[in-house]
């Protein structure tokens, strides 16, 4: 079987999206930071695991990931690239089945997976995040 590509220009153009440290990430850290709550950034909680969440709150054993529309499929503002869909539909379905991977695998090991896309406001994010924080703290 084929294997499906994109054009070199496309790959050196997706290639420059920034992975981590994105706005969004920043912003959310920033808000997290002056609520009081303390954090350490792109680690790899589990064990065994190679999958490095965006914030991790260790002794609350809650990890934070924030997914990009785009790669990871939002169903509100994800959009499907007309050149190369098989690739791109491909790849954004592999990211989906990983993330829900990520989340099993995260589970069994006793965390709580917070998703967070990229377009939520970053209050609404922040509140939720800290809740579930709160909770996890209070539980232990």
């Amino acid at each position: 079987m084929e294997r499906l590509k994109t054009t070199p220009e496309t790959s050196t153009r997706m290639s420059k999206q920034r992975s981590r440290d994105t706005r969004i990430e920043v912003e959310l850290r920033r808000a997290l930071h002056a609520a009081g709550l303390r954090f350490r950034i792109h680690r790899r909680p589990v064990k065994g695991v190679r999958r490095e969440a965006d914030i991790v709150f260790g002794p609350a054993r809650v990890a934070v990931f924030v997914d990009g529309c785009f790669w990871h499929g939002c169903p509100e503002h994800a959009t499907w690239p007309k050149t190369n869909p098989d690739f791109w539909r491909t790849k954004i379905e592999t990211n989906r089945r990983r993330d829900l991977d990520t989340d099993r695998k995260f589970a069994e090991a006793g965390w709580l997976v917070v998703r967070i896309w990229e377009h939520e406001p970053v209050a609404s994010a922040s509140a939720k995040i800290h809740e579930a924080v709160r909770l996890r703290r209070s539980s232990t």
